[in-house]
């Protein structure tokens, strides 16, 4: 069974910084570009960051970019996104998704999506 599962959200002051963890199984990960989104309410889905399956080339969303950082450990079937310097407006669930063709700021071309983890903000 396909599936991808994020872990690692959670409440964290601004300035702070969390870890999400895109754990995958029923597939190997390092032949998918994995992209994060992020939703927040009100709000439509946006792109985050991805890392291509091809050289590892990561991109990032202007308003990310500098404090969030994307990587893959292949061995474990993970990707993951440290995020540092969270401000409120990172506030959001997000998500991971796999897709069998390059990165791309749309969701629909995303062949899988995990359930999503909450990240708030605040103080």
């Amino acid at each position: 069974q396909v599936q991808l599962v994020e872990s690692g959200g959670g409440l964290v002051q601004p300035g702070g910084s969390l870890r999400l963890s895109c754990a995958a199984s029923g597939f190997t990960l390092a032949y998918y570009a994995i992209g994060w989104f992020r939703q927040a309410p009100g709000k439509e889905r946006e792109g985050v960051s991805c890392i291509s399956s091809s050289d590892g080339s990561t991109y990032y969303a202007d308003s990310v970019k500098g404090r969030f950082t994307i990587s893959r450990d292949n061995a474990k079937n993970t990707v993951y996104l440290q995020m540092n310097s969270l401000k409120p407006e990172d506030t959001a669930i997000y998500y991971c998704a796999a897709a069998q063709l390059e990165c791309s700021r749309y969701p629909e071309l995303y062949d899988y999506w995990g359930q999503g983890t909450q990240v708030t903000v605040s103080a």
